[in-house]
């Protein structure tokens, strides 16, 4: 019994520890069987769990970021780049497109054995979980193919894990794309500083050439640069940035895509100066910022138009925005700081704008004047009276007292006083003449027939905002209380210049994604809101205001007919002139902004007495439409003739009360301060350029033919 109870005992000590016939501690260490069976079943795990997640890895979807692509913003030509909307410069191209000499560089220098590994290098991989065990930041992948999958696919990699998957994606990547694939796309997002990502837009930012026309030194500066490209960038480190081109220079020799003559002939190349430009700087920033707010508003996202790589067309004309600077910029010189701006020109048939001014500078002031900022509109508002009074039936031959001074009374308030600019009187005057000189008070009489709310409405009807600041239904309104911008203005008159269709402006042609599909059409659709005979006819008074003896007789283009109206404000604060030819309406408005934002006095200058709409920005006007129109077709006004016979008045003849005799001396160019239906002093004013000059046979304070008066 005993020997079979020893027995059992050396059974298990020989299978369990310690160890019997070892040292002290040698009989605690495991065998080497168990020490080799124990490696194995962990290769063997290791190998199974990597075949695992080899067969369970999907290639994902690219990631966001590595497909982003700056969206570009272009002329009406669809070429000529007009801005961007993005930082982010990145322009992919097909490996077509990308010098060889470039695709050698960089396989030379990040990857000599690229077109014979499998994807990943070992030694890569191992020098990566080295450093991650010493407690290193975790090394990036050493293959292209690892960069590509870090890029592309996963974003940067910190984790141990991560770096895993990324072996692993970038093995099953290497023996699903082809090598060229893989290339391509690594030259298309691998970043090169100065915010540009791809070799495309590198080329461009370093060397003012298409990737296609990289030669062998430029590429091998590009090449020598990525591992750190805004630190090894020649005009951050000259010296490093030239190690670096001669290192990629001997790599090529080495790998024989290059021979050593090749070699030595290259020299270090120009580099061009780091372009600091936003893209939002100068008068373009404007146009970008308008286009960027006109898509948000049809349902584009700030993040596509930052990242897609859209390429956005606008309706802008090149030519002509550069005409509109020029015409802002040959105002006088001593124009003050606080004085604004804004041209807005439009094509009346389909909306489209062809140049905007919104200001000399965005980065400087991110208020559009053409599109944003405000402005009481003054005698422009005359206009709509005259839209209104040809609705109504009434003849552009109608005549009108306009008395120095016209007062209304109010029961229950005090009497509202309106004046004419010069302080005389005119009587039997034609609304032809009326709207040429810019008369208030015969203007007054009108509106108070027409009926004010009837005035308002029209404004509406033909383009102003229903919440146009200061619009209401006093009979004051007509002589421009209210504060318009740019755009309700040029969609006013154009509606006129359109024979009674309003278009809504618009800056964007069309947007096409990264493809080249059209995924945006500019909305070019009309409605008509008046008769073409109210439109014609009111056109038809309206060419008075260009035509001598008008408030902007001096703005006329020889041989072109154009119509529209001036207006001053009160003070001045504000300063208009609104005009148009069939195919082009163009509104310019002057401004001045006090140091704490608000309404401030227009101070005059280049010599003036005083701005007024007929003189600087009708100047402005003149400037700019007679580039604008150059190659344009000339186009009459429809003939009103025949309407015209349809609606002379009756000729009947009602004498004037007796007047002082007309004195020789000249007025001023100083424009009145009527008041509105509150009493207070408005906007609208007559529009003074020489009002001794005469129309239709009348001079300052006599008569015209007879005909019907009305009162």
């Amino acid at each position: 019994m005993a020997n079979k109870t020893q027995a059992k005992g050396k059974k298990r000590r020989g299978k369990g520890y310690p160890r019997e016939g070892m040292g002290p501690i040698r009989r605690w260490l495991p065998s080497w069987r168990v020490v080799l069976a124990t490696f194995l079943a962990f290769v063997a795990l290791g190998i199974g769990g990597l075949v695992g997640l080899y067969v369970t890895t999907d290639i994902p979807e690219a990631d966001e970021f590595a497909l982003a692509q700056r969206t570009t913003v272009f002329y009406e030509d669809g070429e000529t780049e007009l801005g961007a909307f993005s930082e982010l410069n990145r322009s992919s191209v097909p490996l077509d497109r990308i010098s060889t000499d470039m695709q050698h560089a960089v396989i030379a220098s990040e990857d000599a054995s690229f077109y014979e590994n499998a994807g990943i290098d070992v030694r890569g991989i191992a020098r990566a979980l080295w450093n991650n065990l010493q407690g290193k930041p975790l090394q990036g992948g050493w293959t292209l193919t690892q960069q590509y999958v870090e890029r592309y696919y996963m974003g940067t990699t910190t984790s141990l894990p991560g770096k895993v998957k990324e072996a692993i994606l970038a093995i099953k990547i290497d023996r699903e794309q082809s090598k060229e694939e893989v290339l391509e796309n690594y030259l298309n997002t691998i970043y090169f500083g100065r915010g540009t990502y791809g070799v495309e837009a590198a080329a461009q930012a370093y060397f003012g050439v298409p990737a296609a026309e990289l030669d062998l030194a430029q590429s091998a500066v590009l090449a020598g640069i990525i591992p750190a490209p805004s630190a090894w960038d020649p005009s951050v480190d000259p010296d490093r940035a030239s190690q670096r081109f001669d290192r990629v220079l001997d790599l090529m020799v080495k790998e024989e895509w290059i021979t050593q003559a090749d070699a030595d002939s290259a020299s270090f190349p120009s580099v061009l100066e780091p372009n600091n430009d936003n893209a939002f700087a100068g008068t373009n920033g404007y146009l970008v910022d308008a286009a960027r707010a006109e898509l948000l508003a049809n349902g584009f996202t700030e993040q596509e138009l930052a990242t897609a790589g859209y390429q956005i067309v606008t309706t802008i004309d090149p030519v002509m925005q550069q005409a509109a600077v020029d015409a802002v910029d040959g105002l006088p010189e001593d124009r003050p700081e606080n004085n604004h701006v804004g041209l807005l020109s439009v094509d009346p048939r389909n909306g489209e704008i062809y140049a905007m001014y919104g200001g000399a500078d965005y980065l400087e002031r991110q208020r559009n004047s053409a599109t944003q900022d405000r402005a009481q509109g003054g005698s422009t508002f005359k206009a709509f009276g005259v839209v209104e009074a040809m609705d109504q039936g009434m003849s552009p031959d109608e005549r009108f007292d306009s008395p120095a001074q016209y007062t209304i009374d109010n029961p229950g308030g005090q009497d509202i006083v309106f004046n004419n600019v010069d302080q005389r009187s005119y009587f039997d005057v034609p609304l032809t003449e009326l709207t040429a000189r810019s008369l208030n008070t015969g203007f007054i009489e009108l509106n108070e027939e027409l009926g004010p709310n009837n005035t308002k409405d029209m404004a509406i009807t033909l383009g102003l905002s229903e919440n146009t600041p200061g619009l209401d239904d006093g009979v004051g309104n007509v002589l421009g209380s209210a504060s318009p911008n740019g755009v309700e203005m040029a969609t006013a008159f154009g509606t006129l210049a359109n024979d009674g269709e309003r278009v809504s402006p618009h800056i964007v042609r069309e947007v096409l994604d990264r493809d080249g599909n059209r995924i945006y059409t500019g909305d070019t659709s009309s409605e008509r809101v008046i008769s073409e005979e109210t439109a014609q006819l009111s056109n038809y008074v309206l060419e008075r205001t260009l035509l001598p003896g008008g408030t902007a007789a001096d703005a006329a283009l020889p041989g072109r007919p154009a119509a529209g109206k001036t207006g001053t404000s009160s003070g001045p604060m504000s300063a208009w002139f609104a005009a148009y030819v069939p195919q082009m309406v163009t509104v310019v408005d002057m401004y001045a902004i006090a140091d704490d934002g608000s309404e401030a006095l227009l101070e005059p200058f280049g010599g003036l007495y005083q701005i007024a709409g007929g003189n600087l920005p009708a100047q402005v006007w003149n400037d700019y439409m007679t580039v604008a129109t150059a190659d344009m077709e000339v186009i009459e006004f429809a003939d009103v003739s025949a309407l015209l016979a349809e609606r002379r008045p009756a000729p009947t003849y009602t004498p004037p009360p007796p007047t002082e005799e007309p004195t020789e001396e000249e007025t001023t160019e100083e424009p009145d301060e009527p008041t509105g239906s509150t009493g207070q002093p408005v906007r609208g004013s007559g529009e003074p350029r020489d009002q001794n000059a005469s129309i239709g046979g009348t001079s300052s304070g006599g008569r015209a033919d007879p005909g019907t008066q009305r009162r």
